[in-house]
């Protein structure tokens, strides 16, 4: 029988260590005055620390024997990344339940440098190359840079026969054999370029302007988006054609495609990891589309459809933009990271997970979403 990794054994050190993760990430600061975060209370940090462990103990306590988690290789790399990035210090050399699963996607890497078994080449590869870095172990160097060589390769561009005037030019799709891109992949890439560049790699400044003009195509901007569906609510659909949220009429008697929450912040995200600047007109009308739709009830016109993978979007990019408090359209001041906590934290099942009650892209899968939580919990309180 597998040995239950407790929490009290492994020490107060790493509940200080959390705790002083999320006090460097809130900071001591006025409540409400732009730039600088909120200052947490000492019951907020033990609450996020016992909430961290008690998500991750759940992660653990359902990995497979062969290293896996659900027995897929993308869940396994979101599952393994969150674990890794928690402020626990678990690295593959100390603690043999990281092992597996590193020795898991590393069994599964291809000659192109691909990290998948059967389908979704592109996200699972990009989910691994985070995961792998994450380890900050030097031996998997070699690894890294082959699934980075295989995702620059795949995104849609003049090798592929596209032109700057396609719609999915820049794009990325799920798979190496799917042509059809969209804003979701599109971030995920962004995520594992950036993370490789945060490593040491070297950036591909033509991989970033080749997103934008992506990006930009999946905007409601029409002066910067050249596809005629486009309207000017500023926020962001799914892809050049298609928005989950479904198509709405707009005044002019056109079809337009719905911007919504996931998206708009996987379009700011991207921009800025692209180093647009903010007040780019594209950047600001996003961030508008943000204070108006601003809420942690729901995934903006998607309800309940999507809601931790919208959390987790939604706080890499406002972490990304940099601002530590949001005013939203009626002049309310949000300290969003705190507004977050609170939610994220309210929401815990007794067993330490998260999960979904809709089930639409897997979020029925408690493992899946407490990974969500996980790293939405770091991001929230890590020191930038």
């Amino acid at each position: 029988m597998r040995r239950r990794i407790t929490w009290y054994e492994a020490g107060i050190l790493s509940m200080v260590v959390a705790a002083l993760l999320f006090a460097a990430g809130c900071g001591k600061a006025e409540p409400g005055k732009p730039g600088t975060p909120p200052q947490a209370s000492a019951k907020d940090e033990e609450r996020v620390t016992d909430a961290m462990a008690r998500g991750i103990q759940f992660l653990h306590d359902n990995l497979k024997p062969d290293g896996s988690w659900e027995n897929h290789p993308g869940i396994t790399g979101i599952v393994l990344l969150s674990i890794l990035k928690s402020g626990n210090g678990y690295n593959p050399e100390q603690d043999p339940f990281i092992r597996k699963p590193v020795s898991y996607l590393l069994g599964l890497q291809k000659a192109n440098g691909a990290i998948y078994e059967h389908e979704l080449a592109n996200y699972c590869t990009a989910i691994a190359l985070q995961a792998l870095i994450a380890t900050k172990d030097k031996k998997y160097e070699e690894n890294v840079k082959k699934a980075r060589g295989f995702l620059l390769g795949i995104q849609l561009g003049e090798g592929q026969g596209y032109e700057s005037s396609d719609p999915g030019y820049g794009g990325v799709a799920y798979s190496d054999d799917n042509l059809r891109a969209d804003l979701s992949n599109a971030q995920t890439f962004a995520d594992a370029i950036k993370a490789a560049e945060d490593s040491g790699l070297e950036k591909n400044s033509d991989a970033w302007k080749r997103l934008v003009v992506f990006a930009s195509r999946c905007q409601n901007r029409s002066e910067s988006n050249d596809q005629k569906w486009a309207s000017n609510d500023g926020g962001a659909t799914y892809s050049p054609w298609e928005s989950k949220a479904y198509e709405v009429d707009l005044p002019d008697g056109r079809k337009g495609l719905r911007s919504y929450g996931s998206m708009t912040y996987a379009f700011l995200k991207c921009m800025i990891y692209a180093d647009v600047k903010k007040d780019d007109p594209r950047v600001k009308a996003a961030y508008e589309w943000i204070q108006k739709h601003y809420t942690l009830d729901e995934n903006p016109q998607m309800g309940q459809q999507g809601l931790f993978y919208y959390y987790h979007t939604m706080a890499k990019a406002l972490s990304a933009y940099g601002d530590d408090v949001l005013v939203d359209a009626k002049g309310v001041k949000h300290e969003w990271r705190k507004d977050m906590i609170d939610k994220l934290l309210s929401l815990q099942q007794p067993d330490g997970s998260w999960v979904n009650a809709k089930d639409r892209w897997w979020e029925n899968r408690p493992v899946l979403v407490t990974s969500y939580v996980v790293l939405t919990l770091e991001e929230l309180t890590e020191k930038k």
